[in-house]
């Protein structure tokens, strides 16, 4: 365990790499630095040669896990203090990351439902656009069951649909059309009822902002880069007993988080 107060950062990149890229440019313009030494120490690899998330899940192709185990024990080698992963769909293989390491994984599920239940109180219905192998692996289903929340998601014709637009981001294509089909599906989680609308792909920031979806809208990317930033930076000087880094390998807690831990 590092005794530094600023903590490095590990980051399980390439999946896909603009999605990193949006991650990284994000966390460098929310850091508060006025110049190159204030910044965090970020270590990312970028590693595309992680198998289809989606055709690994689904029994068409090879498993994730030997690669982003690899991914994750290099970074740690390299100096990394904890890891996040710029995927929401990889974090089925989340036990297998933490098994292989031995610094702490900070989990986009976790911190994203956290802030959907701290955006919208007594929050009963969340709409959740998500990668097909994410909602059939439940991953966000399963924590918000346990909050008492209904996950909503689209029809099977909208899914596939929703997929089509997340590969058509993937290969560069950003055009004004792919935004707004994103924003329609997302209105269709609303007229279920949704009350906030979490965006648990890291693609679809790159084409739906807040000010096209009728509801709160949580990007998991956005959530990812500010609890990043938190971790990395647990204290200031005045609060050095707020934060406790754990070896618990599961991050970092307040005091009162470790009580109930």
């Amino acid at each position: 365990m590092s005794n530094k107060l600023e903590q490095t950062v590990g980051v399980i990149g390439g999946l896909g790499p603009k999605a990193t890229l949006d991650f990284y440019s994000k966390l460098i313009n929310l850091t508060a630095a006025e110049t190159d030494q204030e910044h965090l120490h970020v270590i990312i690899n970028s590693n595309a040669k992680v198998p289809n998330r989606q055709s690994a899940l689904s029994g068409k192709g090879p498993s994730c896990a030997p690669e982003l185990i690899q991914t994750a024990r290099a970074l740690e080698n390299a100096g990394a203090d904890f890891l996040v992963m710029v995927c929401n769909t990889a974090h089925v293989y989340e036990n297998h990351i933490r098994t292989a390491i031995n610094i702490p994984f900070i989990s986009i599920i976790r911190e994203s439902v956290n802030r959907c239940l701290k955006t919208v109180s007594n929050l009963k219905e969340v709409g959740v656009l998500g990668a097909t192998g994410c909602l059939d692996s439940n991953l966000y289903q399963d924590h918000f069951d346990q909050a008492g929340v209904d996950c909503l998601t689209l029809n099977q014709a909208d899914q596939e649909r929703f997929m089509e637009l997340v590969y058509r981001i993937k290969s560069n294509n950003f055009d004004f059309s792919v935004g707004i089909e994103m924003e329609q599906l997302a209105q269709k989680l609303i007229d279920q009822g949704a009350e906030v609308i979490l965006a648990a792909c890291t693609e679809v920031p790159l084409v739906l902002q807040s000010n096209g979806v009728n509801a709160p809208l949580i990007n998991s990317t956005d959530v990812l880069v500010e609890s990043t930033i938190q971790y990395a930076r647990p204290v200031s000087p005045d609060q050095s007993d707020r934060f406790i880094y754990t070896t618990h390998k599961e991050g970092f807690f307040s005091k009162n988080q470790l009580a109930h831990h």
